[in-house]
């Protein structure tokens, strides 16, 4: 392994740790409505427990309604108290074969909440980062040790890999700071 594959794997990881912060951020709500909401309750099917997206179509009727609709008329009601028990505070309406989800207002205490757990989340993926890093310069370190790179190459390596943290690290405070703004805008 090279240098360049050092610093290319671990800004590819990096990368990967920034899609998980927006994963995670994704589950975290606002007043707005987000299909993506839905992705962590699981329903009962046929035995098994599978996510909702797999047994029905998610998607948004306004800004505070995500549609529900079954793929098979029986799943309904099994559906509709997934998501009633769920720990997401939501309270579906069934219309026919439809299921309304409306998104309740968000409390100045719950806000303050969330803003926490956004807060956790990318101090979270901070970590990872910095983790990230660290592995990469071991990595160096260990070519300069085996005599594969020399001592020059080794700090402009490590110097590399920091511009890239940086990057990433500065990455995490805005993706943070707008979800902040977006959970305090409503």
């Amino acid at each position: 392994m090279t240098i360049a594959d050092i610093k290319s794997a671990a800004d590819s990881r990096m990368d990967q740790s920034l899609a998980s912060l927006k994963n995670a951020l994704a589950r975290v709500r606002t007043g707005r409505a987000n299909p993506a909401l839905l992705d962590v309750v699981q329903v009962d099917y046929y035995g098994s427990m599978v996510p909702i997206s797999q047994v029905a179509n998610v998607s948004l009727l306004d800004a505070r309604t995500i549609s529900v609709q079954p793929w098979e008329k029986g799943m309904g009601a099994k559906i509709e108290k997934a998501i009633r028990e769920s720990d997401l505070g939501l309270n579906p309406a069934s219309m026919g074969e439809l299921i309304r989800v409306p998104m309740p207002m968000m409390t100045e205490e719950r806000r303050k909440e969330l803003t926490k757990v956004v807060r956790s989340e990318g101090e979270n993926a901070k970590v990872a980062i910095r983790n990230l890093r660290r592995d990469a310069n071991e990595a160096v370190k260990k070519l300069v040790k085996d005599k594969l790179a020399s001592e020059d190459e080794q700090k402009r390596a490590e110097a590399e890999i920091q511009k890239v943290t940086d990057k990433h690290i500065s990455d995490v405070d805005h993706i943070v700071s707008a979800k902040e703004q977006d959970l305090l805008a409503v």
